[in-house]
């Protein structure tokens, strides 16, 4: 299926890429969580608004990419949630909970479709999240979640 991407997928492409996928990964994953749209004639004249849009929100060059990396990785983010008995939290840390706690810490503003978990977020104590600036730049964000 020929598909239309809205927002960046890893190892698919970026917004405003037509790329081919299997017709459920379409439209079973990317179609109803708002990643991508169907490819059609009229669809093209979106290609190019999208990717107008992505250059606003794009990091322009790998010097810029490694400047917000570095504040990044001196950023110390502590995160507070509420949390049982034994360090398990009520529910699990979410992108968009990081990238607010980035921006409280006084780091950059993050989009939270850029940050990536290895592994959900289910606990007290040292996490690690990557944030991907540009297709060649990640940076490793160290998070410290605590009991509120």
């Amino acid at each position: 299926m020929k598909i239309i991407l809205t927002h960046e997928v890893s190892g698919l492409g970026g917004a405003g890429d037509v790329v081919d996928v299997k017709d459920g990964y379409a439209r079973n994953y990317l179609v109803p969580r708002g990643f991508a749209i169907r490819w059609t004639k009229g669809g093209e004249k979106d290609v190019e608004q999208i990717r107008r849009a992505r250059k606003i929100h794009e990091i322009a060059t790998i010097e810029q990419a490694n400047q917000i990396k570095g504040q990044l990785e001196a950023v110390k983010v502590r995160l507070s949630t509420r949390s049982g008995e034994a360090g398990r939290l009520f529910g699990s840390v979410t992108p968009a909970d990081i990238a607010s706690a980035i921006k409280t810490a006084g780091g950059p503003e993050v989009d939270k479709r850029r940050i990536e978990l290895s592994a959900p977020i289910k606990s007290l104590g040292a996490h690690e999240a990557s944030v991907r600036l540009h297709p060649e730049v990640a940076a490793k964000v160290n998070i410290e979640v605590v009991s509120a």
